[in-house]
């Protein structure tokens, strides 16, 4: 197959290969440091969005000094591609990037040369940019992304007269932590409220996870507010942007993995210090994309025009989408090929793959045990109609729901003639993103994509960088298309130790590098690096040192001024 890998999801806007000094900021105004805090795998599960068996009195509080966002979707219910969108603006579904952990099959997504991880826009701008510890966003992480990814990194250690940009990720409520915590309940187990979840049978084993999992919350809860604690205690909180949400839909059955409601809607609050908007709540209809584009137009930084998202919020504010999307591909080793378009009434839903069900049997999910449950009960004949939903083969090419009298999406309307014209009006625009944005998720497999991201089977090397001295300073270039530089300004006898002791030096870490790709590394051995915008000057003595790298690539060598 004959394809253009940089032609992939773009535009016609071409960005240079390094981002420069942001066009958009103003120069007035102090930018204000943003701190994003990031929970796994809850749907909105919480008091604040009317759930009653949820305590959460620290989020709830929060959400008195927020805007809370009751419409925000991801483009999969699964992580890994979620954070793809996250971090780059664009649906993983156009890029190769949609399927469930890509190291898995140990390969990294290379991104099109004229698309940046959007935190390089960020450190471009001045800002100190952390993240910890999880990365799982599809392409590796390189140098240039962030100045700490560690887990260790944190805001504390920025620069003084320097904004700061950081991601917290909690795992207390990750679909794992269901069968593997054991800490006493605080939601019990005949306390739940089961017309939350008509898709579940009333029945102990499920009622005692699902405690586990408001448990898992109320726990979370608290480690929010202590991150927000540091941050007051630090003097902080009066010139931050916080922003919480979780990375995919809730970790039960049904929920994660599903392009249904129950597995794209998730909780997102924004809080401003000076209190804009505090208490309000937006039923905007937002999307995974539009979160790198709105935080660089907090920034005031200026949004590429290749992204899919469109700012909500800050001087770039775009008008609200009246339409978003969602694909499903392969989950850990089982697959299904799903995508669907909505509005804010109405989702469609289109299944390639009628064969199979909306439950796939996944080895993952068997150590739960309502799941194992679920499969005693489906096979006993002991669940009802909407519960066997989740396992009904064959499917409906095409499914329809009204979302304003059917949120948990049981009553398929695509064959009822009340609802014709709605119904052929989004499959209409499902249609034409799919055969615009979308069209090599239908075209190209998994295996193709990897062929493109490792021609003859290898990772890509970013060629080595040249250094050439100007009137302006030193200049670095590079033979690879898309790359970007850091750099570290050390004094001659520094570098030649260096030198000295690479071969000898110890690994970065014992972890393998398909877990790197995912759960980020201990320390990051490019912490302190700078991050290249256009010539360096140096003093006498003064040896720069540039590393060039590529978001999918492995870096170049490091590379020494003469």
């Amino acid at each position: 197959m004959n394809i253009n890998l940089n032609k992939f999801g773009t535009a016609a806007c071409i960005l240079a290969t390094v981002p420069s000094a942001p066009s958009y900021a103003q120069s007035e105004l102090n930018r204000p440091n943003i701190v994003c805090i990031v929970t796994e795998d809850i749907s909105c599960y919480l008091a604040c969005y009317g759930d009653p068996n949820a305590k959460s009195p620290n989020l709830d509080r929060f959400a008195t000094q927020s805007i809370r966002y009751t419409n925000m979707h991801t483009p999969n219910g699964v992580s890994s591609p979620s954070r793809f969108a996250l971090i780059t603006g664009m649906y993983p579904s156009s890029l190769g990037a949609n399927y469930m952990r890509a190291a898995q099959f140990d390969y990294s997504v290379v991104l099109p040369d004229s698309i940046k991880v959007y935190t390089e826009y960020l450190r471009a701008a001045g800002y100190y940019c952390t993240n910890n510890a999880k990365t799982d966003y599809q392409t590796g992480v390189t140098p240039a992304q962030w100045d700490d990814n560690s887990s260790s990194a944190t805001w504390e250690n920025c620069p003084e007269g320097k904004p700061f940009f950081s991601i917290f990720n909690i795992m207390t409520t990750h679909e794992s932590q269901i069968w593997s915590r054991s800490e006493p309940l605080e939601v019990q187990p005949e306390d739940i409220d089961m017309s939350r979840f008509p898709y579940y049978p009333d029945d102990p084993v499920i009622r005692q996870d699902l405690a586990r999992m408001y448990t898992n919350i109320a726990i979370m809860d608290r480690e929010t507010q202590a991150m927000i604690d540091k941050l007051e205690a630090a003097g902080k909180l009066d010139d931050t942007i916080i922003i919480w949400y979780s990375d995919n839909g809730g970790p039960i059955p049904r929920g994660k993995r599903s392009i249904y409601n129950t597995g794209t809607n998730v909780p997102f609050m924004v809080r401003f210090p000076d209190g804009y908007r505090a208490g309000e709540v937006e039923d905007r209809l937002c999307t995974f994309m539009d979160i790198p584009a709105t935080i660089l137009s907090l920034a005031g930084v200026e949004v590429p025009e290749y992204m899919h998202g469109k700012p909500f919020l800050g001087e770039q504010v775009a008008p609200q989408a009246e339409y978003i999307f969602a694909a499903r591909d392969r989950y850990d080793v089982v697959t299904d090929h799903s995508a669907s378009a909505r509005d804010k009434r109405f989702h469609y839903v289109r299944n390639y793959m009628p064969e199979t069900c909306n439950y796939l049997d996944n080895n993952y999910r068997l150590s739960m045990p309502m799941m194992n449950r679920l499969l005693e009960m489906r096979d006993a004949g002991e669940l009802n109609e909407a519960q066997m939903l989740y396992f009904k083969s064959p499917r409906p090419v095409e499914e329809f729901y009204d979302l304003l009298n059917d949120p948990y999406e049981l009553h398929n309307l695509a064959d009822d003639p009340a609802f014709k014209h709605e119904f052929e009006r989004l499959k209409k625009v499902f249609e034409e993103w799919n055969n615009s944005v979308n069209f090599k998720w239908n075209i190209i497999t998994e295996d193709e994509w990897i062929a493109l991201f490792k021609p003859d089977g290898k990772t890509q090397v970013v060629a080595n960088p040249t250094i050439s001295q100007t009137a302006d300073g030193y200049v670095v270039e590079c033979a690879t298309p898309g790359a970007s530089f850091v750099y570290r300004i050390s004094d001659a006898k520094t570098v030649k130790a260096e030198k000295r002791q690479a071969k000898a030096a110890a690994p970065e870490s014992q972890l393998p590098a398909a877990a790197l790709m995912v759960m980020g590394s201990r320390t990051d051995p490019y912490a302190g690096w700078n991050y290249y915008t256009g010539p360096v000057k140096l003093k006498k003595g003064e040896v720069l040192t540039v590393v060039a790298c590529r978001a999918g690539y492995e870096n170049s060598e490091k590379v020494y001024s003469r």
